[in-house]
């Protein structure tokens, strides 16, 4: 980082450790984990006046299943435009099914946000112009799992130009110049190869399973390593 970060977006994330049906249990809700996401951005209210966004992630869902889902907002009060929409959705089924809302398993299945994972974002934009677009979380979606990508960032780059035309070079025809889209692709190009080196590595040593690789690649993941590649040109504040 060569720039000292003066405006900080707010980011924040819940990662539950147990089933749904344990906050159930002991807290009398399986949105627990949605409630605390509420709470640690409601805090960090201050840090961003330009939208919030959350995005949800289920674990160990069956194929053909949706496991990511994405509310944003630009309102004013974009916090609570946000978590309004998503409990809408419950309050449907309330209103109709009220035994199905207490029932988690049946809520993971069927219900948005109903979820092990949670990622909200508060927006202070620093670049470009302030539309939903630019309101993360940002996703870079993908049938293999592992090249599946959310970002939510604080950071203001200096060289987006640059980065922008290094894309370019890798063969890319981004679909818009901003510091958010380019951080994505830029980190996404180096998950995919780091994708592909596993699959090829795992593939040498006999796995020849598509369904166990895919797997084995999320278990091994250099992550770190990912991110080292993906950000060694970035320059500014991040």
């Amino acid at each position: 980082m060569s720039e000292e970060l003066k405006h900080k977006c707010g980011i924040a994330l819940v990662r539950l450790l147990k089933p749904l049906e344990y906050y159930q249990v002991k807290y009398g809700t399986w949105r627990y984990g949605l409630q605390k996401l509420y709470l640690l951005m409601e805090k960090q209210r201050n840090r961003g006046q330009d939208g919030a966004g959350v995005v949800s992630l289920k674990f160990d869902v069956a194929p053909g299943n949706k496991y990511f889902n994405r509310q944003r907002s630009m309102d004013d009060s974009a916090i609570n435009v946000v978590f309004d929409k998503i409990y809408k959705q419950f309050r449907k089924i309330e209103k109709y099914k009220p035994e199905l809302i207490n029932d988690p398993h049946w809520s993971k299945q069927n219900l948005p946000f109903a979820a092990e994972l949670y990622l909200g974002h508060l927006r202070y934009g620093t670049f470009g112009d302030n539309s939903l677009d630019n309101v993360h979380p940002v996703m870079r979606q993908n049938n293999w799992k592992s090249r599946n990508l959310v970002l939510a960032g604080n950071f203001n780059l200096t060289n987006v130009d640059e980065l922008f035309d290094e894309l370019v070079s890798y063969g890319q025809h981004p679909f818009r110049k901003s510091d958010t889209i380019t951080v994505l692709e830029k980190i996404g190009h180096f998950l995919d190869r780091e994708v592909q080196q596993q699959f090829d590595s795992l593939k040498t040593q006999g796995h020849n399973d598509n369904v166990e690789l895919t797997e084995l690649i999320s278990d091994n993941l250099d992550l770190q390593k990912v991110l080292r590649k993906a950000g060694k040109s970035f320059d500014g504040g991040y």
